[in-house]
């Protein structure tokens, strides 16, 4: 019997550690996106989808992925990066440019909930030192502060890069949770 007891103690344990929770996606972070090409069946970048925390590929157009792409003038010469995204309506406030990094990382954490602004359709022109607010296609925001921005030539292609701090709001209110 002790036995029995035992052995029904020990299956108990490893099947209640074996299950697992599933994780909700980080609300917060750094991440870079560029515009490296790659070949599928057709070409398509990574972008960054704010719900699921992570980069994913615009390979079947979808909804909500944030991009970033280099303009560029009749001589191929970049005259700015823009971010993109495919929401099918405006989603972008420009809340503030600053004159350095620390002015800008104070203002983005100082940012915890804002009004309803006049909303914007991309592409928008990206600089360091920006906070943007982007709006998704289910009314959930993210805010955004551009960090770090790369615009070349690399072998002769046009190349364009984005790190930027980011913070999600699921709920879908106007408020961002303060740290």
């Amino acid at each position: 019997m002790k036995n029995s007891l035992f052995y029904i103690f020990v299956i108990s344990l490893l099947v209640l550690s074996s299950c697992k929770k599933d994780e909700a996606p980080a609300t917060s972070g750094t991440a870079t996106i560029d515009n490296t090409t790659t070949l599928g069946q057709t070409y398509y970048v990574y972008g960054f989808l704010f719900s699921e925390a992570r980069k994913v590929a615009t390979l079947n157009d979808p909804v909500d992925v944030l991009t970033i792409s280099p303009e560029v003038n009749v001589n191929n010469e970049i005259v700015r990066i823009t971010f993109n995204v495919n929401t099918f309506k405006e989603c972008f406030f420009l809340y503030g440019e600053y004159q350095d990094a620390a002015s800008a990382s104070s203002a983005f954490a100082s940012l915890t909930s804002f009004s309803n602004p006049l909303w914007i359709d991309p592409p928008v022109e990206v600089k360091e030192k920006q906070i943007w607010l982007f709006r998704n296609s289910q009314n959930k925001y993210a805010k955004i502060r551009v960090v770090k921005t790369v615009k070349e030539k690399r072998n002769n292609v046009p190349y364009a890069e984005c790190t930027f701090q980011w913070e999600y709001q699921p709920d879908g209110t106007l408020t961002f949770p303060g740290k």
